[in-house]
Formats: structure tokens, sequence, C-alpha cells
């Protein structure tokens, strides 16, 4: 009976844990409560930003990529109002950031938290192409896909193991659990699951920069100057957390015609 018991409550909470990502309507497991992930994406966001001084308020670059994010986030907000999942951004206070290094990326902590790196500016080219890049970061976070991450990183740590008790026992593995969920370090061992966010997060990517304005027929071309940055030095699909290029490009052109919709230029 005990056992019963423990098997029912089991399944109560997994149900409870699960939801539908907004777009793709794909069912997640997420078993850490989104004012956890939030909570530490403060802590692990004002970390990063006393390490890797932001450019300050006023550079032009940093006014673009504030302009380009806050109708990103006001373009998702409404679809997520409009399509009954505003819930997904509750709390969310959105700050963008540009940072001086080389490095190819961008990403979205919980929260809305935005940090674009100065090296993907010159491959985004335009403002659209910058769009690109951000919606498809926001929408990681409204996905949650981080969440799904970090509960699979928690699984991994042993039965029963909780993002609080880890933070408890050992806050530096916590702590690089958390970053390594969002792109920030290593992500080997969840590779075909990234992949997966990834293209999720594309589509998700694309309606939000359609409905900000942003004509999303330039996202296939963002990739494939990013495929031609590459030199061909890109590791095979299999070993990477990304899509290839190729697959990604027709990915976003078949999705195109849906993400259309919602564009009013």
């Amino acid at each position: 009976m005990r056992t019963k018991g423990f098997v029912l409550l089991v399944g109560i909470i997994v149900l409870e844990a699960c939801a539908k990502v907004p777009i793709t309507g794909r069912r997640q497991l997420n078993l850490v409560s989104e004012g956890e992930m939030m909570a530490m994406a403060n802590g692990e966001y004002g970390k990063f930003l006393q390490e890797n001084r932001p450019l300050p308020a006023g550079n032009a670059s940093v006014e673009r990529v504030k302009n380009i994010g806050t109708k990103l986030a006001q373009a998702a907000t409404t679809f997520l109002d409009e399509n009954k999942s505003v819930d997904r951004v509750a709390g969310f206070e959105w700050e963008f950031n540009v940072v001086e290094d080389p490095t190819v990326n961008a990403w979205c902590m919980p929260g809305g938290k935005v940090v674009v790196y100065t090296g993907i500016l010159p491959v985004a080219e335009t403002d659209a192409g910058l769009a690109v890049v951000m919606g498809h970061e926001i929408a990681h976070a409204i996905a949650r896909h981080g969440n799904e991450r970090m509960s699979q990183g928690l699984a991994l740590q042993g039965a029963g193991m909780t993002l609080e008790v880890l933070t408890q026992q050992n806050p530096s593995t916590a702590g690089n659990l958390f970053l390594q969920s969002f792109g920030i370090g290593s992500q080997l061992g969840m590779l075909a699951y990234s992949r997966k966010h990834e293209t999720e997060a594309d589509k998700m990517g694309l309606v939000f920069m359609a409905m900000a304005g942003y004509d999303p027929r330039e996202a296939p071309k963002f990739w494939q100057r990013m495929s031609a940055g590459s030199g061909g030095g890109a590791p095979p699909e299999i070993m990477s957390t990304h899509p290839s290029d190729e697959t990604r490009v027709r990915d976003l052109e078949a999705y195109m015609p849906q993400a259309l919709k919602y564009y009013k230029p």
C-alpha cells in the first residue's frame, strides 16, 4: 500500500510539473519552480556582469540591443496573453546588456536577463538579424528550456536531489549546472535534448520577431552567414548542441509561412 501511495504521489507531482510549450505544444517536465530559477538567475546574472563589465548606457550598440529587446519582449508578451500563456512571463523583469567579447553568442536567463556579446553583432548585420538572435534567446527563457535542462542535471546528481539541497550542499556545482543549462559552459551529455530546444526556440523566435515588426525571412540569411563565418570548422551535428546550419535553414524555411502570418511591416 505504501508503494502504491508513493507511485500515486510521484504521478501527481509529474502531472503537475508537466506543461505545454507555447507555439509548438510539446509537453515538458520541469521539476524546479520558476521562482527558484528566477532567484538563481538574478544572482548569476549579477555575478556575470561583475566579472564581464557591460558596455555603458548610451553606447550605440547598447541602445540598439535595448530597443530591439524591448520590442521583442512586448511582442512575446502580447502573443502569450492572446494564447492564454502569459503566466510564462510572470515575474519577468527584462534586462538587456552588451559585453565586449569576440565570442559569437547571446543568451537569456529566466526572468528576462539578456546578454549579447559584441562578437555576434557583425554577423547579425541588421536590426532584423539581431532580432533573429535575441528572439531565439528570449524564446529559450519563455519556453523554460533551462528549467528542463536543470531538471535533467539534478536527476543526474542523484535520486531526490533538489536545487535547494544541491545549492546548500555544493553551491559551486549548482552554479555551474545553472550556467550550463543556459549555454554558458559545456553541455556535453545533453546534446540531443538541447538540439530539440534549439529547433523549438527557432520557431518561437520567428513568431516573436515577426510580431515585433522584423522580417522573419532574415532568419535563414542570418544562419547562412553563421555557416559561412565558421569556415567549415563547425563540429558534426551529432556532436553539437545546435542543429547544423543546413538543417536549421531548412527547418526555418519550412516554418516561414506560419511565421509570416504574424508579420506586419
